[in-house]
């Protein structure tokens, strides 16, 4: 990696690592919206679960609560989410504790250079006895999709996964199957930089709903993990504390979330303003829009609200956009990272307000 690729990727971790988060669901008294101050049925099953998953996985990412969140965000959002780091960080681990903390079948795909895309959605094979071709399925067919090291196969290979990712089928040999819910792509990948990768194209970055950077622990928490984890991989201990039918539940129940025209309105604009940044060479999709309400929902159900404020566009502004930015090459030149860019967005656009802007 170059020097100044380095710190170009560093400084934008780090600035979606600093991104103002919400606490986890209350445990007392629900904001004003809800019925006599209670969380309506859906709400309550939703926080009890969220609460014993994200539990589940702070025992194996340790002092990573942020990250953890968006994480779970993306998952009630009907998302994908891509971790982004440096090696050694934790990108696997919080994966794979996620994976295992949802009683549903999970996947790994190991990503070298040398995958095919038919190793991934499966392949059709000639069965003698029966005289006819069988499909046999790939690791896609499974509720959670482990792709690890997701840069370091062609961008060939990678392309396997946007049928999956946006239309939740795979089509082999003119034939469609389709993808069991929940589905959902956790992926992580090294700076692009880093030898031995190739760059995610513009089309496979824009189907993840958020990206995320671990970041380095703190040194408490780091010391913390050194203790707990030296002996034994919590991994092992891990238990699932939910299923796929729960999360498809709690799934339905975000989707009721209810959010204003004002509010949808503030979000169109949010994304139209990052087409019009002079420093930014392509900015978010339409599909964009549609996460940034997706995630904006799930958002509002974790912080025990009925309906959602622009502070919950806010919260997961960074992690849904940043990535699906192109800069320009003087905007590269000025040291400009996309979380700058939308960090600015937020700053210009105005916020609505109004009586009608968050409930019902």
């Amino acid at each position: 990696m170059t020097s100044n690729g380095q710190s170009a990727a560093t400084a934008e971790m780090n600035g979606e690592q600093a991104i103002e988060q919400l606490p986890y669901p209350p445990s007392g008294p629900y904001p004003a919206g809800t019925a006599n101050g209670h969380a309506p049925a859906g709400l309550a099953e939703l926080h009890d679960t969220v609460r014993r998953i994200a539990g589940n996985v702070e025992r194996v990412l340790v002092g990573k609560p942020d990250v953890v969140r968006i994480a779970l965000v993306t998952l009630l959002a009907e998302g994908h989410l891509l971790v982004e780091d440096v090696p050694g960080v934790g990108k696997t681990s919080l994966a794979k504790a996620l994976a295992r903390s949802i009683d549903c079948t999970v996947s790994r795909i190991q990503f070298t250079p040398d995958l095919l895309p038919s190793d991934i959605t499966g392949v059709s094979i000639y069965n003698r006895q029966r005289a006819d071709f069988e499909f046999r399925p790939g690791p896609v067919f499974a509720n959670i999709v482990v792709g690890d090291e997701i840069n370091r196969a062609s961008p060939k290979t990678q392309s396997a996964l946007l049928e999956c990712m946006e239309e939740r089928q795979v089509t082999v040999d003119t034939t469609t199957y389709h993808l069991d819910d929940p589905f959902m792509v956790i992926a992580t990948q090294n700076p692009i930089e880093m030898e031995g990768t190739y760059a995610l194209p513009e089309a496979q970055r824009d189907r993840f709903t958020a990206r995320v950077s671990i970041g380095y622990p703190d040194p408490q928490a780091e010391l913390a993990m050194v203790d707990e984890h030296s002996g034994t991989n919590p991994l092992d201990q891990l238990q699932p504390v939910s299923d796929g039918a729960t999360v498809h539940r709690l799934i339905q129940t975000v989707r009721g979330m209810h959010i204003a025209q004002d509010v949808r309105q503030y979000a169109v604009e949010l994304v139209g303003a990052t087409r019009q940044v002079p420093e930014v060479r392509l900015g978010a999709s339409p599909r964009a829009t549609l996460q940034l309400v997706r995630a904006a929902r799930a958002q509002a159900a974790l912080s025990g609200r009925e309906y959602v404020v622009p502070d919950d566009l806010h919260a997961i502004a960074i992690p849904v956009l940043a990535h699906r930015l192109v800069l320009t090459t003087e905007a590269h030149a000025a040291r400009r990272s996309a979380t700058d860019v939308i960090r600015a967005v937020l700053h210009r656009v105005p916020i609505p307000h109004g009586d009608r802007m968050g409930r019902r």
